[in-house]
């Protein structure tokens, strides 16, 4: 998103824009990125309005200050702003230095953003990180937080047209009334970006990313699996990194791929399967939803039990075909020979040729007291190397 915001500022200068409207409703992220945003914010010579919207959209945690960096502010009706104080990575309280070192620290910015604001302005800003204390729309705008509470963007720009405001060239007054709009969509990259932040889509890679390893591994020679596989888990990784994760979870969803492989290998008519079922279940909802963890942050629990169930049941078929294909006679090579029918070609007493799938096959009685005249009907009872033991065919009994 930070490299978003620095396209679509870097899209206004060459345009020549007004104004840059920066439409936000965020839980918050990593101060890091925030920083960054601030800075490009803070740094464009064109005025940036950050716009907290639609209805009931947030600025929360971090994205409280992202709003008080922009040159001008409003929100939509029926939003908030605050709850700014900064915790851990899962959600976690920090450390008690930790927490007073990030806090000091973000209070100072949100002062010297908020200082043309007023003294109530910057005694909310404040509080909204000592004290994670929020505010509606309505709050804000009263205790000038924000320049204007608008519903749309042609609103705002009516509200806000005549506004002075002051950017790294100095003061300058907006001229925003009947100014055309001019949308800057996030790339294709940006949005593959934002959705491997999803923990939904991650889980969905991890799954499918192993499985197709498991595929490869047990299936080698295609690299179709393989690739598959590789990609989904350097994509989930790319997630994992980011998202607040327990990774203890880990060790579940490995374990039920495990439980998988067997299942297939020594097939245990699904047992190991179901085990895993459950192991894969339980590893989702712990790497993702453990307490702590902010809602948005969470992997949907019907996901994490329809991705199992469909996961577990595939390999319930691999394990199915398996099986039979253990119980099914052997339909190629010299045990393939063993019970087929055929005639003898010569005279056999007891050795001689015989005619067997289309092919002649040298061929001993037996019992070496009998001998079959040619063109008798034979049966193979057992390969040795390149000959055959076969016996005369008796007849069905009626």
């Amino acid at each position: 998103m930070a490299e978003y915001l620095d396209r679509g500022l870097r899209s206004a200068e060459q345009r020549g824009a007004s104004a840059v409207v920066l439409e936000l409703d965020t839980p918050g992220g990593s101060i890091t990125s925030m920083n960054k945003m601030v800075q490009s914010i803070r740094a464009s010579s064109i005025p940036v309005i950050v716009y907290v919207a639609p209805r009931g959209a947030m600025a929360a945690s971090a994205g409280t200050v992202i709003t008080l960096a922009g040159h001008a502010s409003a929100m939509a009706p029926e939003t908030s702003i605050g709850a700014a104080s900064p915790v851990g990575g899962g959600g976690e309280n920090l450390p008690t230095t930790e927490e007073t070192k990030q806090k000091e620290i973000l209070k100072a910015t949100v002062r010297s953003l908020a200082s043309g604001r007023g003294q109530a302005a910057v005694d909310l800003a404040q509080s909204t990180i000592e004290n994670a204390s929020a505010a509606s729309a309505d709050e804000a705008l009263k205790v000038g937080l924000i320049d204007a509470q608008a519903s749309n963007v042609p609103e705002l720009l009516d509200k806000l047209d005549g506004h002075q405001v002051t950017t790294v060239d100095g003061p300058q007054i907006l001229h925003l009334a009947g100014a055309q709009v001019e949308d800057v969509a996030p790339s294709f990259i940006e949005n593959l970006l934002a959705a491997l932040t999803d923990p939904n889509i991650v889980f969905l890679l991890l799954t499918v990313g192993v499985q197709a390893i498991l595929i490869e591994i047990a299936s080698p020679g295609g690299w179709v699996a393989g690739f598959v596989g590789v990609i989904s888990l350097a994509l989930a990784g790319y997630g994992l990194g980011i998202l607040p994760v327990n990774w203890f979870g880990l060790i579940f969803i490995g374990t039920a791929f495990v439980l998988f492989l067997l299942d297939i290998k020594a097939p245990t008519h699904g047992a190991l399967t179901a085990a895993g079922l459950g192991s894969l279940i339980i590893g989702g909802l712990v790497m993702f939803n453990s307490p702590g963890t902010p809602a948005f942050e969470r992997v949907s629990i019907p996901l994490v039990i329809v991705t199992s169930l469909v996961t577990g049941g595939a390999f319930l078929t691999i394990v199915t075909f398996a099986v039979r294909a253990q119980r099914r006679p052997v339909e190629v090579g010299k045990e393939a020979l063993v019970g087929q029918f055929g005639r003898s070609q010569t005279q056999l007493a007891p050795s001689g040729m015989v005619h067997v799938a289309g092919e002649l096959w040298s061929a001993e009685l037996e019992n070496a007291d009998e001998t079959l005249e040619p063109e008798a009907p034979i049966e193979v009872v057992a390969v040795e190397g390149l000959r055959l033991r076969v016996r005369p065919r008796q007849k069905p009994s009626s």
